[in-house]
């Protein structure tokens, strides 16, 4: 089962600091078309991100908050 916390590891490639609830997206991947899961994070103290994940393959993508 794939907890908020481990697909925002996922995304980042890195550990993370928290994480809210994973959300459907009405999004498909642009790679192989399959489901895109979203889940917003923070990295670190100072930075929120909203990441994209392909349930599907190993695509994904960031929205850093600057």
């Amino acid at each position: 089962m794939v907890t908020p916390g481990s697909l925002a590891e996922l995304i980042e490639d890195d550990d993370v600091m928290d994480a809210e609830s994973i959300e459907d997206t009405d999004r498909d991947c642009p790679e192989c078309g399959g489901d895109v899961l979203s889940v917003g994070y923070m990295p670190s103290i100072t930075e929120f991100v909203t990441g994209y994940k392909c349930q599907d393959c190993d695509w994904s993508e960031t929205e850093r908050d600057e």
